[in-house]
């Protein structure tokens, strides 16, 4: 039998069922995803804290939504 890859639901094992676990995958992807800069147009911009946001290239702060910067 083939092992399913896991993501970074893994660390809870068999806890929180499964459509919890899912949500929290998607939303895990989304913020550790790099964005588009709205200011250099470069995809370098990496989530810092809950809604502040900073581009590693022109190395700007702004803020932006929780998860993602859409």
């Amino acid at each position: 039998m083939a092992k399913k890859k896991k993501k970074s639901t893994g660390k809870f094992g068999p806890r929180y069922g499964s459509r919890l676990k899912d949500k929290f995958a998607e939303i895990d992807v989304r913020q550790k995803k790099l964005y588009k800069c709205p200011l250099c147009s470069n995809e370098k911009v990496k989530r810092l804290h809950i809604g502040i946001w900073y581009c590693t290239k022109c190395k700007t702060k702004f803020a932006g939504k929780a998860y993602s910067l859409n």
